[in-house]
């Protein structure tokens, strides 16, 4: 099977680029070889971070997002990693549903693993409500709460969304705080999080020794979370 992670939450501000560039790092650093696609025009964290990896993909239209599932299905040995800008879930399930991605009689041999990126507030708890509506049981869900945009996820927990998304399979996955000045200061220096736990210089963007030491554990811990998932 080809696999084809889609990094999204609908939500602009979740986290959904920060998730992906943690995703990206993690492959890169297990030599995982993965194809990347970045539809944010505003950000492109991908593109910015890992312009190596990623090529622009326009997610309204179908013959931009064609060579999505062309790449997978042309590079079985390589992860599909597409990282999606806010309000692109409609025009996706378009395409998606089009073409009978998720039906298995069509045989294309493609796995499709939507990464739901949460904050805790009630909009990403009723956007998730509406993904599983769309696709159910079809979709392979891995929900990511995501705590560098709140700890406190009580209005999940009383929904009855999280014990629905459970009874789909869904898998979830936490993302710890991370002090926002020190993901700020990582964005305004172009540095992944790899180089941030490398750079010893503060005039170009580097980090104390105990800094550099809390954004290693908050990797590493992201990391325990993805080997779980068998990326």
């Amino acid at each position: 099977m080809s696999n084809i992670h889609l990094i999204g939450g609908e939500k602009g501000g979740v986290g959904k680029s920060l998730v992906s560039r943690l995703v990206a790092q993690y492959l890169i650093d297990r030599e995982m070889p993965f194809i990347g696609f970045d539809s944010d025009r505003s950000h492109g964290a991908l593109l910015r971070f890992y312009a190596g990896y990623a090529s622009p993909v326009v997610i309204e239209r179908y013959d931009s997002l064609d060579p999505v599932a062309e790449a997978a299905m042309e590079n079985p040995g390589k992860r599909v990693l597409v990282d999606l800008a806010a309000q692109t879930q409609e025009p996706l399930s378009r395409w998606i549903e089009a073409c009978g991605l998720l039906e298995p009689e069509t045989g294309l041999g493609l796995k499709l693993r939507y990464w739901h990126v949460m904050d805790s507030g009630h909009d990403s708890t009723d956007l998730l409500g509406r993904l599983l509506d769309r696709f159910g049981a079809k979709m392979d869900y891995v929900i990511v709460l995501n705590q560098v945009r709140g700890e406190d996820f009580g209005i999940l927990e009383r929904s009855g969304e999280k014990e629905r998304a459970a009874s789909l399979s869904a898998r979830f996955i936490t993302i710890r705080q991370l002090p926002e000045p020190i993901v700020n200061r990582i964005d305004a220096h172009g540095a992944s999080f790899w180089a941030a736990t490398q750079n010893t210089n503060k005039e170009s963007g580097g980090f104390g020794v105990l800094e550099r030491q809390r954004v290693k554990f908050w990797v590493n811990h992201a990391y325990e979370q993805f080997d779980r998932l068998g990326l």
